[in-house]
């Protein structure tokens, strides 16, 4: 049985509520999880003011309700699972290392900002800067898996070391900008300038896009890799095609002004 938190007061401003994570109340009672701090504005407060709390000493943790408003749910998560059935808002598993996430809903900006493992699974859309460094950051996720299975807007895995983001939708403007490292794969449309400065990584798009000067073209190819990765996203329920799978891809070197090392491979049929 799970640990479930179920909210019942909807916060006036947004709730800062890192605490709300397996590594924080695996271990504690209905009472003690309900004594927790969160901050609301201002002002300190207990997770019982605004959630009921049923189950205890779980690692398994449930959390219903429109949390559009509600921040930082599982940062620096390191193992268990948490599943949120509803929206939820900004900062979303904020520097995990470990355990998986699980959203029925849309999620806000900055989901797994500064990720270094673990799962993180949204059936829904998500907000700006996707699996991204914070700003003035040197590097993003540098581990772990994200799956969206909706759309992304702006700066999708801006200056990723390492990982895996999966975008079921559409991406907005500069997907990949400043990408270190990593693979991004995007299933609908990107928007315009993907890759900006990326050095290293792939970043991989089943549709057409414009792409900058400073990519250069290489060759069309059957990377086997990829249909690795498109066999494991098909058991994800996203929607891959068997002609993706087994297809060819145009592959795209750059950026230039970078080290030139990155790629973006383009279905082609």
């Amino acid at each position: 049985m799970n640990t479930t938190l179920t909210l019942h007061t909807l916060p006036e401003v947004p709730l800062e509520a890192a605490v709300i994570s397996p590594d924080k109340l695996a271990t504690l009672t209905t009472t003690e999880i309900e004594k927790q701090l969160v901050q609301h504005g201002n002002e300190p407060c207990c997770i019982g003011d605004f959630f009921k709390v049923e189950g205890e000493k779980n690692e398994r943790i449930q959390v219903d309700g429109d949390l559009s408003r509600i921040k930082h749910i599982g940062a620096d998560m390191s193992f268990g699972q948490l599943h949120i059935v509803g929206d939820v808002g900004a900062h979303l598993g904020a520097a995990m290392c470990g355990g998986e996430i699980m959203v029925e809903g849309n999620a806000g900006d900055w989901v797994a900002p500064e990720m270094r493992g673990g799962r993180i699974q949204i059936k829904g859309n998500v907000g700006h800067m996707l699996g991204s460094a914070y700003r003035g950051s040197p590097a993003g996720i540098q581990g772990g898996e994200i799956i969206v299975h909706g759309n992304a807007q702006n700066e999708v895995g801006h200056a990723m070391r390492n990982g895996l983001i999966v975008v079921g939708g559409n991406s907005g403007d500069f997907t990949g900008v400043n990408m270190l490292a990593g693979t991004i794969i995007v299933l609908g449309e990107p928007g315009i300038r993907s890759g900006a400065g990326m050095r290293r990584g792939t970043l991989v798009s089943m549709n057409k896009t414009r792409l900058l000067p400073t990519f250069s073209y290489s060759c069309v190819y059957q990377p086997v890799y990829l249909r690795l990765y498109l066999l494991y996203l098909q058991t994800l329920g996203l929607d891959i095609r068997e002609q993706q799978i087994m297809g060819r891809y145009a592959r795209w070197c750059g950026d230039i002004i970078e080290l030139n090392r990155g790629e973006i491979l383009l279905y082609h049929d």
